[in-house]
């Protein structure tokens, strides 16, 4: 436990206790991130000597493809492919293959290291639609040399089983949020097949990655509940998405998070989550606006390059200028 009334104090405290590998517990994090908050350079020296220390100085660049847009039946408030709401929102079912593989290609062309194919809804249906993934995943791994991820929702062991078997090398799928605010964002499935679809992917040993969307209208009390969440689920890597208001959906009203708050979610990561993956991704645009270079000082070591599932990406030649300015390079 940090006990010290002198801001200097803590975060000496916290350097040390993180520095070897040592996440700081909930409300240590979050004692720091309140203490620094009129100061919050202090923090992200902090959290910046964290990530050069467990990641070095290279960024982990990813990219998706949106293989089934819309039509889902989940009633998550933020998601403009849900059918629960009018969103005006693209709706198509799974690409062909090659359309997958095409995708997956331009995206090394970009400098992506690690390629997901994204589908909506809860599940994959029908065998037709693992044929379809398996055969990408194949082809991906075949002709390139990404890293093969894919999001497809609460899928089974055995589903999981057969997309390893064809080479997938991780599989993504977020919390979204914190148990305790859960209800809040969405009631058409429990919180529980979340966790035990990122236990099934552990347990075949595959590289889980899982995280959340900020902007909710979460507390950070619910903020810092996702990370021990993840933190005890042992994931490898933590994306970091933060709301871009769709239309039509529950909180197309939200207003946009402060880029000091974006940052603060990201450093309250690092310090819990010390070693593992922090990928910002979604919203980054808009919310941080001229402070996205500060995503990587707050502890990222990784952002998702292109586009996103339903709305446009900066431009990858800024994002690859931006790291060349920093210093950083991409992880080949």
């Amino acid at each position: 436990m940090i006990k010290s009334s002198n801001t200097t104090e803590k975060l000496s405290i916290a350097e040390a206790k993180t520095l070897k590998g040592i996440g700081l517990s909930s409300k240590e994090a979050l004692e720091l991130i309140t203490e620094t908050n009129s100061s919050i350079f202090s923090l992200l020296a902090l959290t910046d000597k964290i990530r050069v220390a467990f990641k070095g100085t290279e960024i982990n660049l990813c990219s998706i493809v949106n293989a089934k847009s819309g039509l889902c039946a989940e009633d998550c408030t933020f998601c403009g492919q849900s059918s629960k709401y009018d969103t005006s929102g693209e709706a198509y079912p799974m690409v062909a293959s090659g359309e997958i593989v095409g995708a997956a290609k331009e995206a090394e062309k970009i400098g992506a290291r690690e390629f997901s194919i994204v589908t909506s809804g809860t599940k994959v249906g029908a065998e037709k639609e693992l044929e379809t993934l398996s055969k990408a995943i194949g082809e991906i791994n075949s002709s390139s040399g990404l890293e093969s991820c894919a999001s497809l929702g609460n899928v089974s062991k055995n589903t999981l089983s057969e997309l390893k078997e064809a080479g997938l090398h991780s599989y993504h799928h977020n919390l979204e949020t914190s148990r305790s605010f859960f209800p809040e964002i969405c009631t058409t499935h429990d919180y529980e097949d979340d966790i035990d679809t990122i236990k099934n992917a552990k347990a075949l040993g595959m590289y889980a990655c899982s995280g959340g969307i900020f902007g909710l209208g979460e507390s950070w009390d619910d903020r810092a509940e996702l990370a021990m969440t993840l933190k005890d689920l042992d994931v490898d890597c933590v994306p970091i998405n933060f709301l871009d208001p769709r239309p039509g959906t529950p909180l197309e009203d939200a207003k946009h998070l402060s880029p000091k708050d974006c940052l603060k979610i990201i450093a309250l990561f690092r310090l819990i989550l010390p070693k593992k993956d922090i990928i910002v991704c979604g919203g980054r645009e808009v919310n941080l606006r001229d402070q996205q270079a500060l995503i990587f000082s707050a502890g990222a070591n990784g952002m998702m390059i292109g586009n996103y599932l339903t709305t446009k990406g900066r431009a990858s030649e800024d994002d690859l200028q931006m790291l060349e300015d920093l210093g950083l390079t991409p992880r080949k």
